[in-house]
């Protein structure tokens, strides 16, 4: 997982802990009631919202998303330029032996070695680029509605503590529990949303469009490298997609 992340993450949980542990120990911050209503409850809602493959792949498209490296754009560059020089020296045939950094650069390669057509090459790269950037929409749409739906359990897990204690005002053994449920689901529902799910959501939108960008790099890359460009022009093509200050002058 990335360094913001991860960091954010544990940053958050030691922040709760630490608050559990001066406010009168952990033990009394879990309920199972109110476990079950906000978390358990979250899950089989945002099922009943997507279809089963869509909601079992979102953790895998969203963890691969969050942990796989970004590229440095600059170095992809660098090495595109130098399969432009390679291509340029020897032909496309040159380019079957250079091990590549990136799958998807990989498979364009290969395109190029097989005697693809120009619009056949974009056609296939351009559709792999769009159905990844489709997987992770999906992917980010459920973590959103883990967003939405767990402060709604929460309410929904309070108001039945309330019931419950109001249901039980004649015995005061009952009244306790009932109140902890009432606030626990609530606070539960609050941190699953607000810690969680929705920050999850965002970085994977985030994540999306760098590796969007990042392939529309290698796409426009492997074009040129098959229209024969020059590796100078190839070089100042790509450096568009840095931003200013990260440009050689």
């Amino acid at each position: 997982m990335d360094k913001a992340t991860l960091i954010g993450l544990a940053g958050v949980a030691l922040l709760l802990g630490y608050s559990a542990l001066i406010g009168g120990g952990a033990a009394m911050f879990f309920d199972l009631a109110a476990f079950l209503i906000v978390v358990v409850g979250s899950f089989f809602v945002v099922m009943t919202k997507f279809g089963m493959s869509q909601f079992l792949s979102a953790g895998k498209v969203a963890g691969r998303a969050l942990t796989v490296k970004t590229l440095v754009l600059n170095d992809l560059i660098v090495e595109l330029v130098g399969l432009a020089e390679l291509a340029r020296r020897g032909g496309f045939l040159a380019l079957e032996e250079r091990r590549v950094s990136n799958p998807f650069l990989k498979r364009g390669i290969e395109l190029l070695v097989d005697g693809s057509e120009p619009d056949v090459v974009q056609l296939l790269l351009v559709r792999e680029k769009q159905e990844a950037s489709n997987r992770h929409s999906r992917a980010a749409q459920v973590l959103a509605a883990f967003g939405d739906v767990a402060p709604g359990m929460g309410m929904i897990g309070t108001l039945v503590g309330l019931v419950t204690m109001l249901g039980n005002m004649s015995d005061p053994k009952a009244i306790g529990p009932a109140m902890a449920i009432a606030l626990l689901t609530t606070l539960y529902g609050a941190v699953m949303a607000n810690c969680i799910f929705i920050p999850l959501a965002d970085k994977l939108k985030l994540r999306a469009g760098e590796e969007a960008a990042t392939k529309s790099l290698m796409i426009d890359g492997i074009l040129a490298i098959q229209g024969g460009q020059n590796p100078r022009i190839v070089d100042t093509m790509l450096r568009s997609y840095l931003p200013e200050t990260q440009r050689r002058g």
